[in-house]
């Protein structure tokens, strides 16, 4: 079998090829509990007796590969919960709790920095949560300035640096400093623009706090704009959520991130708040699902893969179509190939052949860096096969395709053999036409890149291992 080209085969679905395949049943059917594979390994198989001095040696070693950074800065308040969330946060109104914050998050940039070489440009800056906005305007600045004392920041046109933004608690202001900062992409949350939804989950934002930032931020020439929606919501319904997709795509963002909001109240606390009567039926998630589909594929956007989609001439579009799309605990990503530093409490980095987590209790976090250490408290060090596995279902999960042939050359390995066990597994998926199978290509129908994340749970050796519990529902 000739090996087939490693760009993606599968760009973008139209509306019509993906819904008119559509099959309510097959996706009941599947609609199982599965990893999300931001990461391969999953977290799930981090452990404790991975400390510190891995972190460290990682550092050491991806030097010599010179691969570019990413930063990602964990920013863990917020003024007020959502009873939808289940980030890492704290809530509080006292923005003068973050100049402790910003001071460790120093110190832990200190103890990275000391081991890696900042001639290695930071491709990638991305300010997560919690809410970053809730730091003061002068507080941006300040933790700006020690990251920049401390990796030495970029100013390049094709930087991919990003915050996410509450823009109920940000203004026209703010996104001139922030524009300032060298910030040039922005993800606002939205979640639904629906009134009785907005006060279900606790969030009471409306239209016009979206509509006057992104009008200022095209103004002020934001590369690119990220739209954070969810469906299965309280109140929810196909006609609602079309509503509020209308409003959306005159809006016009770059991107849009259409989550499934996972109802797991035993594990996260601010969930408890919300009624389970109240939420949509498994038959009204799958309607709004293909309507969202439908609604966004007609208005131009490209569907990348589960919940994101792209115009054309965005980057995350064109890396698809390029075969560079990655993926990263933020999702995913259109710079490839880059060493992932997290800094801050929860933040997991993903540096040359590990990945390491800090504590989720912020006491904990500060603890260790009071004593002078790097807070990680688990971690992995992938081997060989964790390796192979992580490059194809990062290329299933982006290319919704996969060419095993090539990947076989690459590791120096017989594919077919290899991965007999999985192919054997996805004899039922092909028979159910979720995948197309060429000898060792294969690629995902429209069905199929609905589920995409059980093509690649095929290939994952650590989940008989796992409580597939721990893991929310595919679709």
């Amino acid at each position: 079998m000739p090996v087939h080209a490693t760009a993606a085969p599968y760009p973008s679905t139209p509306a019509a090829a993906e819904t008119s395949a559509w099959d309510d049943a097959l996706l009941r059917r599947y609609d199982t509990s599965g990893p999300r594979y931001t990461s391969y390994p999953t977290a799930l198989s981090f452990h404790n007796q991975f400390k510190a001095d891995d972190m460290i040696q990682a550092l050491e070693r991806s030097n010599k590969s010179q691969k570019p950074l990413s930063l990602y800065v964990h920013v863990p308040f917020c003024r007020k919960i959502c009873f939808y969330c289940a980030c890492n946060k704290i809530a509080t109104k006292n923005t003068s709790l973050a100049e402790p914050y910003i001071s460790r998050l120093d110190r832990e940039m200190v103890l990275t920095s000391r081991h890696i070489d900042t001639q290695r440009p930071v491709q990638q800056l991305h300010w997560g949560g919690g809410t970053p906005t809730f730091l003061t305007l002068a507080q941006m600045s300040d933790l700006i300035d020690r990251l920049d004392a401390r990796f030495g920041l970029s100013n390049a046109p094709d930087r991919d640096y990003a915050i996410e933004i509450d823009p109920r608690e940000a203004d026209v202001f703010t996104l001139r400093h922030l524009q300032s900062l060298g910030f040039n992409r922005l993800s606002l949350g939205v979640q639904d623009l629906n009134p009785q939804v907005q006060a279900a989950i606790n969030r009471v934002q409306p239209r016009v706090l979206t509509e006057t930032l992104m009008d200022e931020a095209h103004r002020l020439g934001f590369r690119s704009l990220n739209l954070d929606l969810i469906y299965g919501l309280p109140f929810q319904t196909e006609e609602s959520f079309a509503e509020t997709l209308s409003q959306v795509i005159e809006l016009n963002p770059a991107r849009l991130s259409v989550f499934n909001y996972a109802h797991m109240p035993t594990r996260f606390a601010p969930q408890r708040r919300i009624n389970q009567a109240d939420l949509p039926s498994p038959d009204e998630k799958l309607a709004i699902l293909r309507s969202t589909i439908e609604m966004l594929t007609q208005a131009g956007y490209v569907h990348i893969g589960m919940d994101h989609f792209a115009r054309p001439n965005d980057s995350l579009a064109q890396a698809q179509r390029h075969g560079t799309l990655q993926r990263n605990f933020q999702g995913y990503s259109s710079h490839a190939q880059c060493d992932l530093i997290g800094l801050g409490v929860s933040a997991i980095s993903r540096v040359d052949d590990i990945y390491a987590q800090n504590p989720t209790q912020l006491e904990h976090y500060e603890e260790a860096l009071d004593q002078g250490r790097l807070a990680t408290v688990k971690g992995l060090r992938l081997n060989e096969d964790d390796l192979i596995r992580r490059d194809v279902i990062e290329r299933l999960m982006c290319d919704m395709a996969i060419d095993l042939a090539a990947i076989g050359q690459r590791w120096q390995i017989n594919a077919a053999d290899y991965f007999a066990a999985a192919l054997e597994y996805l004899k039922v998926a092909e028979k159910d036409g979720l995948l197309i199978r060429d000898g060792l290509y294969l690629h995902a129908t429209p069905m199929g890149r609905l589920l995409i994340r059980h093509l690649a749970m095929a290939f994952d050796a650590h989940l008989p291992r796992q409580s597939i519990q721990r893991y929310s529902k595919i679709v």
